[in-house]
């Protein structure tokens, strides 16, 4: 399994952008499909975006479409989110994730390593 760290979550202010960064572990990152997950308070876990291995495919949630940018640096072992025009209702914990699914799956049982977390706080 890859083992997966994500960094850049934080406090910002709503209108504002943020860019989650997800570190992966090992040789064979280029061989997973990446994605993004998200779960706020009392609610359950949601998929927000995905790329394929070489990152020419990308796959956004339907609500999330056009405020988002999901990127890959497989010289890097490394996976962005870049977040714009942020929300009060985007304030979550952010996974990454990782698949060895040909495709890009939406759901999270089609991911079988996950990061800690990274929370984003989208306020005032």
């Amino acid at each position: 399994q890859v083992q997966l760290v994500e960094s850049g979550g934080g406090l910002v202010q709503p209108g504002g952008s943020l860019t989650l960064s997800c570190a992966a572990s090992g040789r064979t990152f280029s061989t997973y499909v990446m994605g993004w997950f998200r779960q706020a308070p009392g609610k359950e876990r949601e998929f927000v975006a995905g790329i394929s291995r070489g990152g020419r495919d990308t796959r956004y949630a339907d609500s999330l479409k056009g405020r988002l940018t999901i990127s890959r640096d497989n010289a890097k072992n490394t996976v962005y989110l870049q977040m714009n025009s942020l929300i009060p209702e985007d304030t979550a914990v952010y996974y990454c994730a990782a698949s060895q699914y040909v495709f890009i799956s939406d759901k999270a049982a089609g991911f079988g390593s996950w990061g800690q977390g990274t929370q984003v706080t989208v306020s005032p």
